[in-house]
């Protein structure tokens, strides 16, 4: 009888072969490096005199920017605990659109304060329950310095100066596009609160970003149909089409045996008058511009620039959404269900050329419910970062609006953080009270950082910083030329929303903890 027992020595595989298993410190050790080194990779972008990365892809790809969420992306990481600091940027990112670099800086920096504590032989959950703990200390010093005023349009647009500068903005003040942003979240307001997908950006190359404007209505890069047709109507009655104006064919395989001219110019006539149906139907019913998601034979287009019709074929299907979102028209699936109710109304339509394409400007009416911001730049790269720029301006401005408030920006925010934290940790008792010390010192990291890339001695600023905080309640680190000096952010317009704080806070200690935590790696091989 064989026994099924393990025999004494024998070795017992677990893990398939090839497997690689690091354990304890060594593991921890190199979790928290890895997200260390992705957090640093993007610390010299951030604030007004950050730097730009050039990422270029094995395939030649050339990408300029100093957004961090951008960065990141475009950074091929294979580490799984690095990947956890590209997790937090992309948080960020859709929860509120901008602070992808100062969420990523303090979630490596709290790695870097465990790795000091881990060293002391604190332990990993006593370094995890003091960062909560610390952590909630700081979303309720947000609460505290969160600026009591009324969100008036200059407010915002102080809030989308300081989310773009330092960014892309090419040859135009910031100031300028920042109350281009604002003009385009006031337009999509309503009593829900802000309808943020209303606003589409549209860039074009060509042209500084001084002439960058906003239009209130609709973008689309289409060319009209036939070379007869108007490039402008005004009052235009608009129809949005998800059809073909082309002649039908037969579900099945059929042959046709003509065996004479009546018969030919018959079956040519049956066509033309099946084509000229099609465009008579759609002059009946009083359309101006036509949208049309198909094909549309020459025939037809001949026909409607005949009648004066502006038209449009191959629409992307949501673009044709969006332009029937826009003007409030229906999309028609079919000439014989056509009614006046299924059209929509702009106050003018017209045809722009922008070096060798068109691009058609659908305004006013009901359109005015969706503007796009168009954007200019004289360099592909360059209309990319104004693109991404524009972006995190209408998020935080959409942010400060719908998610409670601003906060002074230039590092203010976690100074007073820092300092709370710090004020509340003598009550606390235990090895704990490191862990949160050690909170306090990482949210130093970012108007260290502030300081050192504004040419600032880092150590000195901060020094600095807290003496005026404590002496005048407010202080951060304003960019002034070629350096910077200590002073209130608040007058200098420099503010970010509450909201992109709460996010960085929340997201950072979340991941560091998590890595914080692991002390065993399996990799299969």
């Amino acid at each position: 009888m064989s026994s099924m027992r393990q025999r004494r020595g024998q070795p017992l595989f677990i893990l398939s072969e090839g497997t690689e298993r690091t354990r304890g410190r060594d593991a921890q050790s190199s979790n928290i490096t890895a997200g260390k080194a992705v957090a640093e990779s993007v610390r010299t972008t951030l604030g007004p005199r950050g730097m730009d990365k050039m990422l270029v892809s094995d395939s030649g790809d050339v990408v300029i920017t100093n957004d961090g969420a951008t960065i990141l992306q475009e950074m091929d990481i294979e580490h799984p605990a690095a990947q956890m600091i590209v997790e937090v940027a992309d948080t960020q990112e859709e929860e509120v659109g901008d602070g992808t670099t100062t969420a990523s800086v303090l979630a490596g920096r709290l790695l870097a304060q465990a790795e000091d504590l881990l060293d002391d032989d604190v332990h990993p959950t006593t370094i995890v329950e003091g960062y909560q703990e610390a952590s909630r200390i700081a979303l309720e010093a947000v609460e505290d310095v969160t600026l009591d005023e009324e969100l008036d349009d200059d407010l915002l647009a102080s809030v989308a100066e300081t989310s773009m500068t330092g960014k892309g903005t090419g040859d135009v003040d910031a100031r300028v596009l920042a109350e281009t942003v604002v003009g385009a979240v006031r337009q999509v307001e309503g009593d829900d609160g802000v309808d943020r997908d209303a606003v589409t950006i549209r860039t074009q190359t060509g042209g500084g970003a001084s002439a960058t404007e906003l239009v209130q209505g609709v973008i689309s890069e289409e060319e009209p149909l036939h070379a007869d047709m108007p490039r402008r109507v005004e009052d235009a009655t608009i129809a949005v089409l998800d059809v073909d104006l082309e002649v039908r064919e037969s579900e099945i395989d059929a042959e046709y045996d003509i065996s004479s001219v009546d018969q030919l110019n018959a079956a040519i006539e049956a066509e033309e008058t099946e084509l000229r149906g099609y465009a008579e139907a759609v002059a009946d019913a009083d359309v101006d511009v036509a949208f049309v998601t198909g094909d549309v034979e020459d025939l037809v287009a001949s026909v409607l620039a005949k009648e004066g019709i502006l038209a449009f074929d191959g629409v992307d299907d949501d673009e044709a959404q969006s332009i029937a979102r826009a003007t409030g028209a229906r999309t028609v699936g079919t000439l014989s269900d056509f009614e006046a109710d299924d059209l929509g109304a702009a106050d003018v339509v017209r045809v722009e050329r922008f070096g060798d394409d068109d691009l058609v400007f659908v305004e006013g009416g009901a359109a005015a419910e969706t503007v796009t911001v168009f954007a200019r730049g004289g360099t592909e790269h360059v209309t990319d970062e104004l693109e991404r720029a524009l972006n995190d301006a209408l998020d935080v401005v959409t942010a400060a609006l719908d998610s409670g408030g601003v906060v002074a920006g230039a590092g203010a925010a976690e100074i007073a953080i820092a300092d709370q934290i710090r004020e509340r940790v003598a009550s606390v008792e235990g090895r704990k009270q490191l862990a949160i010390e050690a909170f306090a010192d990482a949210v130093d990291v970012i108007p260290r950082t502030l300081a050192e890339n504004t040419g600032m001695d880092p150590i000195d600023a901060l020094v600095e910083l807290r003496s005026t905080h404590e002496s005048e309640g407010r202080a951060g680190i304003i960019s002034e030329g070629q350096t910077g000096h200590v002073g209130d952010p608040v007058p200098e317009g420099i503010l970010d929303p509450a909201a992109v704080k709460r996010e960085a806070v929340e997201s950072a200690t979340e991941a560091a903890t998590m890595i914080v935590r692991i002390d065993d790696v399996i990799a299969a091989s």
